[in-house]
């Protein structure tokens, strides 16, 4: 999910992201907000800046996407924090 070096771009939290390197809250964001994806390579059909794709190059060995679970749907955005 996130906290690890992997992350699961089905399932984590925009906070995951954020913890690596050059990972804006808006890369993360439009992330979070678009899936599922059924691979880490459909990320590169959002609507990205060239930026955005060059950190996605550098983090894409370090993302995985699972199945969608539905206890972390709930708080993928918000982390739980405004309920």
């Amino acid at each position: 999910l996130g906290g690890l070096d992997i992350i699961d771009i089905n399932n984590a939290n925009i906070r995951a992201y954020l913890e690596k390197k050059g990972m804006s809250p808006k890369l993360a964001s439009k992330i979070v907000v678009n899936g599922p994806y059924k691979s880490v390579d459909e990320l590169y059909k959002l609507a990205l800046t060239e930026d955005e794709k060059a950190v996605l190059d550098q983090h894409k060995d370090k993302l995985v996407a699972l199945a969608p679970r539905p206890e972390y749907v709930i708080d993928k955005v918000n982390n739980g924090l405004y309920r």
